[in-house]
């Protein structure tokens, strides 16, 4: 810890500086030469943009009450699936109500399955 390390050359957080052109101001060529942005040619108000999210979230809400009567009209629809009672050989767990075969009993007493006990 005694050692002292010599740096040669600057850190990267210095900043180098070359003295010379610390009092250099730009000349009237480079001001004439530098781009200024443009005013834009329409200015919106904020009543203009504030009418046009409204009328964004009119749409949105159209296009969810759709949605909900496509699926108001779906669940009147009759359902497809079977419905199998359960086999001998299974068992329903009383931890996550999944009835599963047998081989995938843990705990016999409290009827857990494998993944809960």
């Amino acid at each position: 810890m005694g050692d002292d390390i010599e740096i040669e050359g600057p850190l990267d957080d210095e900043e180098v500086l070359d003295p010379d052109l610390e009092d250099v101001e730009p000349t009237p060529e480079d001001l004439d030469e530098a781009v200024v942005p443009e005013a834009p040619d329409e200015v919106e108000s904020i009543q203009e943009i504030l009418q046009k999210q409204e009328e964004v979230e009119e749409v949105v809400e159209d296009d969810e009450a759709i949605l909900t009567a496509i699926a108001k009209e779906e669940r009147l629809e009759p359902i497809e699936t079977r419905v199998v009672p359960m086999q001998a050989t299974e068992f329903m767990c009383q931890r996550c109500f999944l009835v599963k075969h047998r081989s995938q009993l843990a705990d016999k007493k409290r009827m857990l399955c494998r993944d809960c006990a």
